[in-house]
């Protein structure tokens, strides 16, 4: 049975596996779909046609599956779809797809995410990423496997970062950038492998090399 607090709203419609916990004065709409073991914190707002994995964690004042901040968008039945053990920190907001690209916002499994993250609509993340405070995606970016984002960085709409890439604190990123690189600034420069994150994930020197 899921662990409801008095004060939340669940509206009907909505399904939620088991063991599954709302705090209090969270509010869950009726397209909302949860998975077992999640863990909505208080004062979080659940909407639009979300579907959420299991054993996430959703810390307070989250903003999860609203509108696309898009004035193209009219309505259409847009979804945002998040994997299994993702740790979501207070105050994120992550919106639904549009119909001018696949209609879904995607973020997948094992993710670490940091206080005041934006992810934008039709963003598609990958798994064991970790995005530090403040980091801002704009619609339709594509984030590989393993890439760490530094506080405070904004990624321009469109574009693709590769696997294992990290990204330096404070940059600003409006290109794409190519899997396994170092990067950072303003304006945004290669500053080599990321030699230390391939290490500490297993990769030998033969293969980095």
């Amino acid at each position: 049975m899921a662990n409801i607090h008095p004060t939340a709203i669940v509206e009907s419609g909505a399904e939620l596996g088991e063991n599954v916990t709302v705090g209090a004065y969270a509010v869950v709409r009726s397209q909302v779909r949860i998975g077992e073991g999640t863990t909505v914190g208080p004062h979080c707002v659940i909407e639009g046609r979300t579907t959420i994995g299991r054993d996430n964690r959703f810390f307070q004042f989250g903003s999860i599956g609203a509108v696309p901040q898009d004035k193209k968008y009219a309505g259409e039945p847009t979804e945002l779809v998040i994997g299994d053990r993702n740790m979501v920190r207070e105050f994120c907001t992550f919106n639904l797809g549009t119909a001018q690209d696949a209609g879904v916002t995607r973020i997948g499994n094992d993710n670490w995410i940091m206080a005041y993250v934006h992810i934008a609509h039709d963003c598609q993340v990958g798994d064991r990423t970790t995005l530090a405070n403040n980091t801002t995606l704009g619609g339709h970016v594509h984030l590989g496997d393993w890439v760490t984002v530094g506080g405070l960085t904004g990624i321009h709409q469109f574009v693709k970062i590769g696997a294992h890439v990290m990204v330096g604190f404070g940059s600003a990123v409006s290109q794409d950038v190519p899997p396994y690189m170092l990067v950072d600034g303003n304006p945004l420069a290669v500053r080599g492998c990321n030699i230390e994150g391939l290490r500490r994930r297993g990769f030998d020197a033969p293969r980095i090399a």
